[in-house]
């Protein structure tokens, strides 16, 4: 689990709170019509922007925000170089007996022991890698509409409250409730775009980015695989993959 999210999360809504009830009551900011409003509105503009199973799909993808399923780097870099050593000492069908918990770098293995041309194998990881990404960016694309539109719908509501304040001006006892429709759409359409949606979008690409680099290490350490190279020809090729601390901290383990 990502404790940065939840902790973000949770701490965020405990600040909120806890700066309520300091000076008022948190019963006065629950507000169903303005959670109707707010909430259902974005839901429904966005099953209007997307298919259903591609919204149904989004929320999916949003639990990448609170878990890092990939393989670390560093076992990543240390699993192709296991596998690189294997195929130079015993060859290619040597690959069979290392077990692989990576399935995309499993799915170039499997290709590898198959036989198959190490160009093709490249192009179909490349394409596959492809895929990956687009369904990762509609999930993004999908929560950053729904981060730019919690705050119009939030305008909506106040303009909702503001109407039905105005028609009862005669009568004081109908002003309050309206005027806190008015207020607290804003407020839920603030809360929910900038402490929600938003940070999810962009926890979802950085996502991406991670798995996108350590695909591009399995295709090249496949293609080292394929090709026979020795650990130093593997690692230069992986290490043009990665930053500097992710460098060192792939290196320490062939080096313990």
């Amino acid at each position: 689990m990502d404790l940065a999210t939840v902790i973000g999360i949770v701490l965020g809504f405990g600040l909120i709170i806890a700066s309520i009830l300091l000076d008022g009551s948190l019963g006065a900011f629950i507000n169903a019509p303005g959670l109707m409003i707010v909430l259902g509105g974005t839901v429904a503009a966005t099953l209007i922007h997307q298919k259903l199973q591609h919204v149904m799909g989004a929320f999916g993808v949003a639990m990448n925000a609170f878990f890092d399923r990939g393989m670390p780097v560093d076992e990543l870099v240390e699993k192709i170089h296991e596998l690189s050593q294997k195929a130079r000492k015993e060859g290619v069908l040597g690959l069979e007996q290392v077990e692989v918990t990576d399935q995309f770098l499993a799915r170039g293995v499997v290709m590898a022991i198959d036989g198959m041309d190490k160009d093709f194998i490249a192009e179909t990881m490349m394409r596959e890698l492809g895929a990956i990404q687009a369904r990762h960016q509609r999930g993004q694309t999908i929560f950053r509409f729904m981060a730019a539109t919690a705050p119009a719908m939030g305008m909506i509501g106040t303009l909702i409250g503001l109407v039905n304040m105005l028609q009862a001006m005669d009568d004081p006892a109908a002003i309050g409730p309206a005027m806190a429709v008015a207020l607290l759409t804003t407020f839920y359409g603030a809360v929910f775009a900038f402490l929600v949606f938003g940070p999810i979008a962009d926890k979802l690409e950085a996502r991406t980015k991670e798995e996108t680099i350590r695909c591009r290490l399995a295709i090249a350490g496949i293609e080292s695989v394929a090709n026979g190279d020795n650990k130093t020809v593997t690692q230069t090729k992986l290490d043009a993959l990665l930053s500097p601390r992710e460098r060192e901290r792939a290196n320490q383990p062939a080096e313990a």
